[in-house]
């Protein structure tokens, strides 16, 4: 025999369980968990670190870049002369010379098996004065089972730039 309390527990039990059910799994390797554990780490303290880190040494390449990308950007730092700056002269992550990260949110605007599109809108302790200048858009890859920023998109006082487009540019010049 079904008790009163039988059914609200039961009721209670699918209601918990089934929206955890639908939900996708993500794991450290999905886009949007990359995208936010960059994000938190630049948003750290006062947010004035930057995300060097991703991009200025082997080692980030190598983590957070696809083959493609860190092998264009090794090859356009090379053509840099003496103590000259590289192609890339600012922070993509950041879209800054000087980091101001106050807070960040993360959205996903394409995501399919091999290729994603994450969006990443900035919110400085300073309003910029364009606020197009405050997303960044991030295309990713599958680079064998791991998925890797594949370019950084943004703009300027509103005008596009990519990483990709500096690289080959620099390469070009």
């Amino acid at each position: 025999m079904i008790t009163r309390r039988h059914l609200v527990f039961t009721g209670l039990l699918l209601a918990t369980e089934a929206p955890l059910a639908r939900a996708e799994p993500t794991t450290a390797d999905d886009p949007v968990a990359i995208m936010n554990a960059i994000y938190v780490r630049v948003a750290k303290g006062k947010g004035d670190g930057g995300g060097a880190f991703v991009w200025a040494d082997k080692a980030g390449k190598a983590k957070y870049l696809s083959k493609s990308l860190a092998a264009l950007w090794v090859r356009a730092d090379a053509r840099t002369k003496g103590n000259f700056v590289g192609p890339i002269d600012f922070d993509p992550v950041t879209n800054s010379q000087d980091a101001d990260v106050k807070s960040f949110k993360v959205e996903t605007e394409k995501l399919d098996a091999g290729k994603a599109l994450i969006t990443v809108t900035l919110t400085g302790h300073t309003p910029r004065k364009y606020r197009a200048d405050d997303a960044i858009h991030y295309a990713f890859v599958r680079d064998g089972s791991s998925w890797r920023i594949d370019d950084i998109k943004g703009t300027v006082d509103a005008k596009p730039w990519s990483v990709r487009g500096l690289l080959n540019f620099a390469l070009k010049a």
